[in-house]
This record gives structure tokens, C-alpha cells and sequence, in this order.
């Protein structure tokens, strides 16, 4: 038995005997995300097993979502392991954060920029039962939500042939990436990222090809060396991309799509999560002549987070496979979720809080921007909800803001090979109060004086 960092213990003779040790422990809480796995070597010497052993135990881990590898820091416990935990249940709960404590890290949206659902709840409990609740052998989709997430799509030039209706965007960027690959297969990512995503494609039993991002999205030359590497697909974000805000342009987009043609087999997959909220136009990489390919639109930032709907449209091949797998396993999306969804969707009050929205998000994110650089820190978020922002050092500038009334995001789960960084969720932040996060962001960017 081996005392590994403090909490757990890892034990056993074989590989697979390790490995389901190290579940036992993330189960029992002892073991929690981000925990670093002792180095290989140094646990087959203390379980007296060969290091080939423990380095087998380790892939499993990897390939069942259980842990990432960390470069030369070794083997930690994902950020969300495909194992729960009381622990995991514990980090999103609302209650852990201190009371008085202004909540910057979460990444919502403004409750008050949400739609009242009830009175759309009222009219869908109004509708003949038949209409409402979907019985076994109907149609799983309902064809006026359909018919609108073409329209959308088709106003934004994604083609919008083949559509299907999917449990929010990383449902369907799951469906996806399973309806097309295999374990072991690479899959391109955007570094830093969401870390729903990167945690899914490890949970999948695939291989995440970090690439670098700047303002307009992924880098082409990092994006053709990891396409050359042999990557089978792609997840990009085209706007409001978490956690830095970028936003694809369309020179960024043609230089892509250059590289994508000399590439037809790589899977893209848009994760369009923000929408019409997101305060950029939309640029698509999608288009008919490409083999495969995905773009999904949520609803969950734009109408709430509990609408758990996204509609994705994609290459014939790809929306039938993603449509073939839905009907072994959860079969549809519930009928009165799709019905709730098409009353709002239908309702011009809030297609103009959806335009209300963009444009406060707009306001308070470039407030944001706006102060960081009058306090010498410069960043650039053209879209969505949060800015990423870099210090020195991530646990330090995250206790100071704390300790003065600020919760913010580490930025080491969203990142793989970039510099230190936090990610701020200014949905609600007013531009007022910008100037005072930004000072305190300031002086963790700014290393102080060594003491002592």
C-alpha cells in the first residue's frame, strides 16, 4: 500500500488492479480532481510492480476520462473526471461561495437578461396532451423547431440541409466526435479552452492536440502542424470562445479553410455555444462541399442554463449517425422542452431582450477591456462573456481578489501550454465596477518584490 500526496492510497499488483484503486479513491472523495498521480517509477518502486505496470494502469485512467497527462509534471485527475465524487459535486455548488462574495468565476449568464419562462411553461401546460408529450413511434422533433434552426442557420450561411436536435452543444459535440472516431484518434483543441471539452475528449478515450488562439481564433500555422500530425477532427469555437472571448474573423476564417481543403478528412466540429448574445457576427468554417462536419447552436446561454437543447447541423453522414446513436440510447429530446423552445423563440418580446442582451454584455465586457488597460494590463475579448486575463501567478492573484470580494477562475484548467492566466466572468459585472477589478488584476499581473 502506498501513501501517495496526503489524502489517498494507490495499491495493487497489476494494471488493472491499480487503476481500479485509483477509482475506489476519486469515488471516496480521497482523491480529487487536479491531484497529481505519483511519478511512474517511484509508485512501481513503492508496489514493488515494474514501471510498465503502473504506465499501463496510468493509460486506462487516460482513456477512460479518469486523468490527463501534464507534460513533464506528469499524470493528474481531470478537471472533470469521468468518475463522480462528492468532491466534484461539491466544487459546482453554489453554496461554496463565501457569502459577500461577488461571483466572477462561474461563467453565467445575467439572470436578469434571461426570459421569464413560466408564462411559456403556462401556454405548453394549455396544449392538448397529445401536442405536448411525445409518445412512442412519433416523429422525434418537432417540425416548427426545426424549420427555425434552419432559418437561423441558413441566415448565418451554414448549410442547413441535414439538422438535428441534440441535449445542449457538448451533447452534440459528444454525438459527434463518437459518430466519427475511435479511441485513440487526435483531435484538435483550442488551448486555452473550455474545459468541458477538453475533459470530454479524454473521457471519449481520445487524444487532445492543444493549439494555439489569439483574438481571431486558431492560429493557421499551429492549426496546419496539428492537422499534419494526424489530427481526425477539430472543435472550435467561432465566437465567444471560453475563456479568452476571441471571435473567428473571416480572414482568419479563409486562411482555415485553406488548410481545411488540403485536409478533407478532419471531422470540424463549431461549437457555436453563445449565439446571438455573443456580440460577434457569425463566421462559419462549414460548408457543403466539406465531408464532415458539425456546427451546434445552444439555447443555454441565450434563453438559460436548465434549457438543455441545441440544434446541429452537419453533413448527411454525420446528423445520421449522430441521429442513430440518440435513438439507442436517450431516443429524443423531450417534446415540451422543444415546445417551450419554439414559444420563445416565436415571441418578438424576446427576440428583442436577446438583441438587449448582446449589447449590455457588449458594453460591460469592453468596460472591462477598457479598465485593464488603464491600469497598464492589455487584453483583447471581442465576444462573449468572460476575458482572460494574465498574472504572474494564478492561486495568488485568485486569493487577493478574493480576500477583497471577488471570485475568479483559475486559469489552469482552461490552459495546457499557455502562460498563467484568469479567466473573469463580466456578464455581470457593471462598467462601474470594472476599474476596481481590474486594479486588483493589475497588481497580480506584476509580480511584487521578493521578501525575506
Amino acid at each position: 500500500m502506498v501513501n501517495a500526496p496526503v489524502r489517498y492510497q494507490l495499491a495493487g499488483s497489476t494494471a488493472a488492479e491499480i487503476s481500479a484503486s485509483a477509482e475506489r479513491e476519486l469515488r471516496s472523495g480521497r482523491l480529487r480532481a487536479g491531484d497529481r498521480l505519483p511519478p511512474v517509477r517511484s509508485l512501481s518502486g513503492q508496489l514493488g510492480v515494474s514501471p510498465g505496470t503502473v504506465a499501463a494502469a496510468y493509460k486506462a485512467l487516460r482513456l477512460r476520462g479518469i486523468t490527463v497527462g501534464d507534460g513533464r509534471r506528469g499524470t493528474r485527475i481531470a478537471h472533470q473526471p469521468a468518475v463522480s465524487s462528492p468532491t466534484a459535486a461539491e466544487s459546482f455548488a453554489v453554496r461554496s461561495i463565501p457569502a459577500g462574495v461577488r461571483d466572477l468565476a462561474s461563467g453565467n449568464p445575467d439572470p436578469s437578461l434571461l426570459p421569464d419562462i413560466r408564462p411559456y411553461l403556462r401556454d405548453v401546460s394549455r396544449a392538448p396532451l397529445g401536442e405536448v408529450s411525445r409518445l412512442y413511434g412519433e416523429p422525434p422533433y418537432l417540425a416548427e423547431l426545426v424549420d427555425m434552426a434552419r432559418a437561423q442557420f441558413a441566415a448565418d450561411g451554414v448549410p442547413a440541409d441535414a439538422v438535428a436536435v441534440v441535449g445542449g452543444a457538448l451533447d452534440g459535440v459528444e454525438r459527434a466526435l463518437q459518430a466519427q472516431l475511435r479511441p485513440g484518434d487526435q483531435v484538435i483543441v483550442e488551448d486555452p479552452g473550455y474545459p468541458g471539452v477538453l475533459d470530454l475528449v479524454a473521457a471519449l478515450g481520445l487524444s487532445a492536440l492543444p493549439v494555439a488562439i489569439d483574438a481571431e481564433g486558431v492560429l493557421p500555422a499551429a492549426f496546419e502542424r496539428a492537422a499534419a500530425g494526424g489530427a481526425r477532427a477539430a472543435v472550435i469555437t467561432p465566437r465567444a470562445q471560453n475563456p479568452t472571448g476571441a471571435a473567428l474573423t473571416d480572414a482568419r476564417a479563409r486562411q482555415l479553410r485553406a488548410v481545411l481543403r488540403e485536409y478533407p478528412g478532419i471531422l470540424v466540429i463549431e461549437d457555436d455555444h453563445a449565439g446571438v448574445i455573443s456580440g460577434a457576427a457569425a463566421v462559419t468554417l462549414a460548408h457543403r462541399r466539406r465531408q464532415r462536419w458539425a456546427v451546434i447552436r445552444s439555447v443555454s446561454k441565450v434563453l438559460g442554463p436548465d434549457l438543455c437543447l441545441a440544434a446541429l447541423s452537419g453533413d448527411e453522414a454525420t446528423v445520421a449517425l449522430v441521429e442513430g446513436r440518440r435513438q439507442l440510447g436517450a431516443g429524443w429530446v423531450s417534446r415540451i422542452l422543444q415546445r417551450l423552445v419554439v414559444g420563445l423563440w416565436s415571441d418578438p418580446s424576446v427576440s428583442s431582450l436577446m438583441i438587449r442582451a448582446a449589447l449590455e454584455y457588449s458594453a460591460r465586457r469592453e468596460a472591462f477591456v477598457r479598465a485593464l488597460a488603464a491600469a497598464g494590463v492589455s487584453v483583447e475579448a471581442p465576444s462573449g462573456l468572460n476575458v482572460w486575463v494574465p498574472v504572474h501567478e494564478e492561486q495568488a492573484a485568485v486569493a487577493r481578489l478574493l480576500a477583497e470580494g471577488w471570485l475568479v477562475a483559475a486559469g489552469e484548467r482552461f490552459r495546457r501550454r499557455t502562460r498563467p492566466a484568469v479567466r473573469v466572468t463580466v456578464s455581470c459585472l457593471a462598467p462601474a465596477e470594472a476599474p476596481v477589478v481590474a486594479s486588483l488584476l493589475a497588481a497580480a499581473y506584476r509580480p511584487g518584490p521578493r521578501l525575506g
